[in-house]
């Protein structure tokens, strides 16, 4: 004989669909329970991937930045090419090495900049335009060089008005540069020399209005001549 079946009340029905879904929760991670435990595993080989990688590039930087400190009595001697090649036997790795083996690193992006000093200071202006350029290092006066000294090639490619526009460039990179005016003039002389007087006067307006103390000022008067010519 049938009996008739109980109603559920509305909590035993919230209760009767917690425990059909945990169970088919529970089935679920069984049936997959390989496949989990593999991206399970996968996070931590990529999470400690990250920390050896993040710890392997500080030590990098930190010998790229003893190299450098021993390079630089070279540099500062005006010995450029040791400076670049270093001194073999000893300790002193040049600039080149430092690059090619650290170049990812902070220190190793300085190292670039001097390098391409070196080979500016040398002659070698192609060489050291590559390296300005390759430059994506995060200190804002490092970075101001580099752009100064794609101008500086680019003055000499004749394309003066992107030369201007670079120079113009680097000195809007750090209010703490102390060759933002220096970047200012040159951006203003190669604009006169590209015709493109109206900026060059914005420009000397400029530096008498923001950097009246400085050297760059007393080269306007003459620069001025020009504009009236």
């Amino acid at each position: 004989m049938l009996t008739k079946r109980k109603k559920l009340s509305k909590k035993e029905i919230k209760e009767d669909k917690l425990v059909t879904t945990y169970y088919k929760a529970y089935g679920y991670i069984q049936e997959n329970l390989n496949r989990l435990a593999i991206y399970a595993g996968i996070l931590v080989v990529v999470i400690l991937a990250v920390i050896l990688y993040a710890n392997n590039k500080a030590k990098n930087n930190e010998t790229a930045g003893t190299e450098l400190a021993r390079m630089m009595s070279s540099y500062d001697t005006g010995n450029y090419l040791e400076a670049i090649e270093g001194r073999a036997g000893t300790k002193l790795s040049g600039l080149k090495s430092i690059v090619d083996k650290y170049g990812s690193t902070e220190n190793g992006e300085i190292a670039k900049i001097y390098m391409a000093n070196s080979y500016n200071n040398l002659g070698k202006l192609d060489e050291a335009y590559k390296l300005y350029k390759d430059y994506s290092g995060s200190n804002k006066l490092f970075k101001a060089t580099a752009i100064a000294g794609q101008a500086s090639y680019q003055a000499y490619q004749k394309n003066y008005e992107k030369a201007a526009d670079l120079y113009k460039k680097a000195a809007f990179v750090s209010d703490e540069d102390v060759l933002n005016p220096e970047y200012l003039l040159l951006a203003a002389i190669n604009y006169i020399t590209a015709g493109k007087n109206s900026d060059a006067k914005e420009l000397f307006a400029k530096i008498k209005k923001d950097y009246a103390t400085s050297t760059a000022v007393r080269e306007i008067d003459k620069y001025t001549l020009l504009l009236e010519q």
